[in-house]
């Protein structure tokens, strides 16, 4: 999956995935539901492609033993040796709202081709 495919685009190739996940564990829809306490219209939604709520999607992963492969999705993230010495331990809960500087105001080595 890349950047550029769309919302919809993702949905359907998520949809395929698990479709094809469920029937490799010889699942059928209406066991798959019960197990993961949605309804079998909801898997069929979820396979079709169409959205459908984070929760409901959560619930059909951990039934397909799918839900720790969400770490490689988002992984914990990494602070910087930088940042670590910015926080003194503490934890960073805000953006910085300073502007990006403009293309003109930013450093370079000066051998760069114009």
């Amino acid at each position: 999956m890349e950047n550029g495919i769309s919302d919809e685009a993702v949905l359907r190739l998520l949809g395929e995935r698990l479709l094809q996940y469920r029937l490799n564990l010889n699942i059928t829809q209406k066991s798959l539901a019960k197990e993961a306490g949605v309804s079998v219209r909801t898997i069929n939604r979820v396979e079709q492609g169409h959205s459908t709520q984070l929760s409901n999607f959560l619930r059909v992963l951990r039934s397909l033993g799918l839900l720790d492969n969400l770490e490689a999705l988002v992984p914990e993230p990494a602070i910087s040796p930088m940042q670590q010495i910015k926080l003194q331990g503490k934890s960073r809960k805000r953006a910085s709202t300073a502007e990006l500087k403009k293309e003109s105001d930013r450093w370079t080595w000066g051998d760069e081709e114009a």
